[in-house]
């Protein structure tokens, strides 16, 4: 990728909080039973911070602004995303929060999740100072639903980044109110990339047929690449429709890989190559971050992920 590297920083806007990770539950706890679980870990967590350290990873100059509380776990969150070489200066931990903390439990079939808020229920869009879009090339916000103060102000935000010359990105995230009002697709008329998964985009647009959401969401300007899972990528680019499978890798708790899956998608789109290589660096991305427990354990490198893509079939 030498030939086509150029200077990008990527400003994240989102979400602060920790994931305590129970891994190899033999099953979901229903009510009133108690399930063993196989491992556990505490990591950095949140969609916004788990993109935000998979971009770095991958070697990209990353500015993450969000808000936090003063205390233990907030930093934990600051720490790791200094030891990774986010740029956090404008983060200020306030004793008036708490950070938000994320539990997630997970079996070989599916996973369940419960998150505390906290702190990232208070990020407003008018947070954002003009100093953080001028210092920036693209702009990528996560979890729309979960940021309730930010998603009123989310448009604007939106368009303030381009008329700054920003590139931007949204992932949507799942609606814990299962609500997916409207306003989103409103939000989408200032807005580069669209990243939801299969279940967000369906539930988004009120669809039951993938071909039919993905056309649902065209609107002359955004690019939408679908999250599939062990089924890879889908889009509808330039009226051809594309399939990137999800490559083979053994997996060992899939969370967060979503969100690497962003990362890796933003690193070659932000470097201009082609949207299915891009498509290819996302599905590479998003299936190597699953080699660990937690979402940032075992997030791939570019090389990493260039050696996986170049031994594909």
């Amino acid at each position: 990728m030498t030939s086509r590297e150029h200077p990008v920083r990527i400003l994240i806007v989102g979400e602060i909080n920790v994931d305590f990770v129970f891994n190899g539950c033999h099953a979901l706890p229903a009510p009133g039973k108690e399930v063993l679980a196989d491992d556990f870990v505490m990591t950095p967590g949140s969609s916004s911070m788990i993109c935000a350290m998979g971009l770095a990873r991958l070697g990209n100059q990353v500015t993450f602004h969000g808000h936090l509380g003063a205390d233990a776990s907030g930093t934990f969150c600051l720490e790791a995303m200094r030891d990774a070489g986010i740029d956090v200066s404008s983060l200020r931990p306030s004793s008036a929060l708490r950070t938000g903390v994320t539990a997630s439990l997970s079996t070989p079939q599916d996973r369940a999740l419960v998150t505390f808020p906290g702190a990232m229920a208070q990020l407003r869009a008018e947070d954002v100072g003009d100093a953080l879009l001028e210092g920036a090339s693209h702009l990528h916000v996560s979890s729309y639903y979960l940021q309730k103060a930010l998603r009123p102000g989310c448009r604007a935000l939106f368009a303030r980044a381009k008329a700054a010359g920003l590139t931007t990105s949204l992932d949507p995230g799942f609606d814990p109110a299962q609500q997916w009002d409207g306003d989103l697709l409103e939000t989408l008329a200032e807005v580069d990339l669209f990243l939801p998964n299969e279940q967000e985009l369906l539930a988004i647009t009120g669809c039951n047929d993938l071909h039919a959401a993905l056309r649902f969401v065209q609107n002359g300007r955004t690019h939408t690449v679908v999250k599939r899972g062990r089924q890879g990528c889908t889009s509808l680019y330039d009226e051809q429709w594309l399939n990137v499978p999800a490559y083979p890798v053994e997996a060992v708790d899939t969370t967060g890989a979503g969100d690497s899956f962003d990362a890796g998608f933003l690193h070659a789109w932000l470097r201009r190559l082609p949207w299915s290589e891009a498509m290819r660096w996302g599905s590479a991305c998003g299936s190597l971050s699953t080699r660990g427990v937690g979402g940032t354990t075992r997030q791939a490198t570019a090389s990493e992920a260039a050696a996986l893509i170049e031994q594909a079939p």
